[in-house]
């Protein structure tokens, strides 16, 4: 069975327009989609600070159009992406509790109102109470979910994932492996991947 790693950050709009373009394969009885939470703004720090610089003088042409394709996505995937106020976020407490969220098996409906709150709604993703709404909305323990996620071990997992994504080649989010090596960067690279799956 093909195995597709999902390295994510619900901070990154296009990871927002990735997720839910990689429904299908979720479903799919013959594709295991393994989720991979990681800390995005870690990644740039590290390895791709051109990230920060593009952002501090950008080139105005190439917004503008940056918008409009962010728009063109998300209309075609029926999603309501803004600008939240709050941008870049920090959104490591939201990643952490990914893991919980795995662990329950409830991983799309959390990721998904994490996205919702941050790109849609426009709120503050880094806030305690915001982030247990997203926790509650999944069906997660709110007690057991702080508890986790405020633990080493969680922390340790969502440094561990930052840390193999670079070490496998990545530099942003969404990042996806086919079987191991095969690498796909961008929400625009999904084309890709159902077609080296024959789908």
């Amino acid at each position: 069975m093909p195995t597709l790693e999902f390295f994510f950050d619900c901070s990154s709009p296009w990871t927002y327009l990735a997720f839910e373009g990689v429904q299908p394969l979720v479903e799919a009885p013959d594709v295991e989609v393994v989720w991979r939470p990681f800390l995005v703004g870690g990644v740039f720090n590290t390895v791709n600070p051109s990230v920060y610089a593009n952002r501090e003088n950008p080139v105005p042409v190439k917004q503008a159009y940056y918008a409009k394709d962010l728009k063109d996505w998300a209309r075609y995937l029926g999603l309501e992406i803004g600008m939240p106020p709050v941008f870049p976020v920090n959104s490591v407490k939201v990643m952490r509790g990914a893991f919980v969220a795995i662990e329950a098996d409830v991983l799309v409906p959390y990721a998904r109102a994490a996205f919702r709150r941050y790109w849609s709604e426009l709120r503050d993703i880094s806030e305690r109470d915001e982030v247990g709404a997203i926790a509650v909305e999944a069906g997660l323990d709110l007690e057991d979910f702080w508890q986790k996620i405020e633990s080493d071990p969680y922390k340790s997992r969502l440094r561990g994932n930052t840390s193999e994504l670079m070490e496998r080649g990545g530099f942003g989010s969404p990042t996806m492996y086919l079987d191991g090596d095969d690498m796909y960067f961008g929400n625009d690279r999904l084309p890709l991947v159902f077609h080296k799956l024959g789908l």
